[in-house]
């Protein structure tokens, strides 16, 4: 196991989260993880096809965040969407 300090603080967060006794176990885990698993399941199926146009400043800036992330751009857009339309990811109101 990583020491605490090379730790990432996401990391370092959700272990002072379980130390302070915050973790409690779920009812009837197994059903609950097959719950998650059909969600993630109906949540990842890439079943529709679509062609979009974009400029390819646009494009060119997309995948150019993907390959820092260490990602296909197609997923990123389709992650970029999914975001979107589940209300996770809202417009950035700019400052007057």
């Amino acid at each position: 196991m990583k020491k605490k300090a090379n730790l990432k603080k996401e990391e370092k967060e959700i272990l002072e989260s379980y130390e302070r006794d915050e973790w409690k176990p779920v009812k009837n885990a197994k059903r609950e993880t097959e719950k998650l698993r059909t969600y993630a399941r109906n949540t990842l199926a890439k079943d529709k096809r679509i062609n979009i146009r974009m400029s390819s400043k646009d494009l060119d800036q997309v995948r150019a965040i993907a390959a820092r992330e260490g990602l296909p751009y197609q997923t990123l857009i389709s992650s970029i969407i999914h975001k979107y339309v589940s209300g996770y990811l809202v417009e950035k109101k700019k400052a007057s």
